[in-house]
């Protein structure tokens, strides 16, 4: 019998200790992800929103996650994202639950950025930058907290008041040691890690800003137009990404500078499987500079969807 998984179950159960060794026993195992439909369509006020249809199974689960991105939502005092996840056994097909997924798709990616950089980040790395206030943003000082101990954690937002509240928030659960960061490029230039997660159109993240054996992630850019990096920043880089079918052609991050041939696809060091399988070892040296770009992947939805139906069924 399907079972309707509510919000306040999710926020019980996705841990960011559990959701990050969740996703690495899900890509060291076998599954099937093909790549997700894209599709794009016009809003009355003439800006784009994306239907993001994403399946991925295993030889016991099939989920699908259906997400709408609408940008301009906040105009309105809206998310950007809303999305549903529905999971069926992959065996009958029975539908097992549905559950709202903005919540699965937060952690999870805050998580899969943190698994990245438990791989890239130099081990003795002692601050963290993170840009954005928004929904993602707001689980990535937990996340990568766990696979590394910052002594100092900023957060940079273009929108101060809400980057206060995030702040406030992170605080309020024990984070002392977290503080606004005024200057961007101040923010950069004394970072060890950099987790971006915004809706720039443009690079605001200039590669002169970074130093060596900086790790950078980047979350945001989600269409093959838009990118928080520029090219300099890509140029010095190691690049690394959660799978290149996304990553290179999904996310203007890459496929920008690979049109203008400033990128060589053929030179990304690694996805994540390859790293989670010890395919490639990572960051080769402490003054490496690495980059992370995340496109987001259905099997990361499972395993999300998994930690939370897995804990209430049995």
């Amino acid at each position: 019998m399907m079972i309707n998984i509510d919000n306040k179950t999710i926020d019980s159960v996705l841990k960011y200790d559990k959701m990050l060794e969740a996703l690495r026993q899900i890509f060291i195992s076998k599954f099937n992800m093909p790549v997700r439909h894209h599709h794009f369509y016009n809003r009355a006020d003439g800006s784009d929103n994306a239907l993001i249809l994403m399946p991925a199974w295993t030889d016991k689960y099939l989920g699908c996650k259906q997400v709408i991105v609408a940008p301009t939502n906040s105009n309105q005092n809206l998310p950007a994202i809303h999305a549903l996840y529905t999971l069926f056994d992959s065996q009958t097909g029975v539908p097992l639950a549905i559950m709202d997924a903005s919540k699965l798709t937060s952690v999870r990616t805050a998580c899969t950025s943190a698994l990245a950089a438990s791989y890239l980040a130099r081990k003795d790395a002692e601050t963290l930058l993170v840009i954005g206030s928004g929904g993602v943003a707001k689980h990535l000082v937990q996340a990568h907290s766990v696979v590394r101990n910052y002594k100092k954690i900023y957060i940079w937002a273009r929108n101060k008041e809400k980057a206060g509240e995030l702040i406030e928030g992170l605080r309020n659960t024990g984070y002392n040691n977290v503080t606004l960061a005024t200057d961007l490029q101040q923010g950069i230039e004394s970072a060890d890690v950099i987790s971006s997660a915004t809706l720039s159109k443009d690079p605001i993240i200039k590669g002169e800003w970074i130093k060596e054996g900086t790790h950078l992630d980047l979350i945001g850019s989600h269409t093959p137009y838009t990118r928080e990096a520029d090219d300099d920043a890509i140029k010095k880089s190691s690049i690394f990404v959660d799978s290149r079918e996304g990553a290179l052609h999904e996310t203007g991050e890459l496929a920008i500078p690979i049109k203008t041939g400033i990128l060589d696809p053929n030179t990304i060091k690694a996805n994540l499987v390859e790293l989670c399988t010890e395919m490639h070892s990572g960051r080769q040296n402490q003054k490496e500079i690495t980059v992370f770009k995340s496109a987001g992947l259905a099997i990361e939805d499972l395993a999300a969807a998994l930690l939370v139906y897995e804990s209430i069924a049995k």
